[in-house]
C-alpha cells in the first residue's frame, strides 16, 4: 500500500437489531484482529495492507448479517495524538503478553509440562503478535518465559539414579516397585512394562519423591535417586528396554519412542501416534488422582497399542 498522509484506518459499523448475537460478534472480531475501540463504537487499525483486508472482511461478515459498515482512512487532528493511539495499542497487547507469560510461568513450575501445552503457548505467541502493529514491551517477557517452560518440558524433575542394580533377571522377581504419585506417561508405561514383562508378580507404591528411602525389596523408577530412571537422553521406560534387555522387541520400541517424545518432549522421533496416546493419557488422569486405577487403566490401552504394533510388524 503506497504512503498516505491518512495513518489510520476506521471502521464505523452500524448493527441491526436482529440477530442479537451479532453485535457480540462483532466485538469478538474486532478483539481478535487488534483493532483499538475510539469513540461511539468506532475502531481503529494502523493503515497497512493486510490490516485493511482484516476490516475488509469484517465489513462483509456485518453487511452478509444485514447490517452496514464504512471503512474510512483517516488521520487524527485533535483530542489525541497519534502516539496517544499507539500506546493504546501497545497497552492491549502488553495485557496479552502478561496474560501469556503467567501462563508459561506456571507451566515452567509445573511437576509436567506437556508437549501439547508448549505448543498451544507458542500458537498464541503467534496469534498476539500477528497483531502486535507497534512492537510491544512485553512480547520478550512471554517468549522468555516460554522458552523457560520449554526447557521444563524437556527436563526431567529428578536426577538419574545410580542405574539398574547389576541383578540377574531372577532377581527383580516379585519385588516392591516404588515411584512418585500422581503417574502420568512415563511412570504408567514403566510400571506397564514392569509388570508385563519384567516382574509379572510386582506390587507397587505411590510415594512423594524427594528423600524417600527405600525399605528391603524394593525397587525404584522413575524418582530422585531411583535404580531406574531418566538416564542420559533417555526416558525411564526406554531405561527399562536397555537395562531388561527387552530392546529387540519392535513393538517395545515403538512404544518406547512414543512415551520418549511425550516425555521428553524433543520431538525426536516424531511419532504420529504421539498426541493421540497424550490426550489417552491425559483423559485417563483428569478422571481420576487414584494411581492404582490410573494404572490400570493406562495398562489396558497399553495392552492394546502393544497388540497394534505387534500385529502390525506381522503383517
Amino acid at each position: 500500500m503506497p504512503e498516505s498522509p491518512f495513518p489510520w484506518l476506521l471502521l464505523i459499523p452500524q448493527l441491526p437489531a436482529k440477530p442479537a448475537y451479532l453485535r457480540v460478534k462483532v466485538w469478538r472480531r474486532l478483539q481478535a484482529i487488534g483493532a483499538a475501540p475510539l469513540k461511539n463504537a468506532v475502531h481503529a487499525l494502523p493503515r497497512r495492507a493486510e490490516t485493511l483486508a482484516l476490516f475488509a472482511a469484517l465489513h462483509r461478515e456485518i453487511t452478509a448479517n444485514g447490517g452496514e459498515a464504512l471503512i474510512l482512512e483517516a488521520r487524527i487532528v485533535e483530542g489525541m495524538s497519534d502516539a496517544d493511539l499507539r500506546v493504546q495499542f501497545d497497552t492491549a497487547r502488553d495485557a496479552d503478553y502478561e496474560e501469556l507469560t503467567g501462563e508459561a510461568a506456571g507451566l515452567a513450575e509445573a511437576d509436567y509440562v506437556a508437549s501439547a501445552d508448549i505448543a498451544r503457548l507458542r500458537r498464541r505467541l503467534v496469534e498476539i503478535a500477528a497483531i502486535d502493529f507497534f512492537g510491544a514491551h512485553g512480547r520478550q517477557g512471554a517468549e522468555a518465559a516460554i522458552a523457560q517452560a520449554e526447557d521444563r518440558a524437556r527436563r526431567h524433575p529428578d536426577v538419574s539414579g545410580p542405574g539398574a542394580p547389576a541383578l540377574a533377571p531372577d532377581a527383580l522377581q516379585a519385588r516392591t516397585w516404588v515411584t512418585r504419585r500422581h503417574i502420568h506417561v512415563d511412570r504408567i508405561a514403566s510400571a506397564w512394562l514392569i509388570r508385563r514383562f519384567i516382574d509379572p508378580a510386582a506390587t507397587f507404591r505411590f510415594v512423594e519423591g524427594q528423600d524417600y528411602q527405600p525399605a528391603s525389596g524394593e525397587l525404584r523408577f522413575d524418582m530422585a535417586g531411583a535404580e531406574f530412571t531418566h538416564e542420559a537422553d533417555r526416558c525411564t521406560f526406554e531405561t527399562l528396554l536397555l537395562r531388561c534387555g527387552l530392546g529387540e522387541d519392535a513393538a517395545l520400541r515403538a512404544l518406547g519412542e512414543i512415551i520418549h517424545d511425550l516425555d521428553i518432549a524433543d520431538a525426536r522421533f516424531n511419532r504420529p501416534e504421539a498426541a493421540g496416546v497424550e490426550a489417552l493419557i491425559n483423559g485417563i488422569c483428569a478422571a481420576s488422582d487414584d494411581d492404582t486405577q490410573r494404572l490400570a487403566q493406562g495398562s489396558a490401552a497399553l495392552d492394546g497399542l502393544y497388540a497394534h504394533f505387534t500385529k502390525k510388524r506381522g503383517d
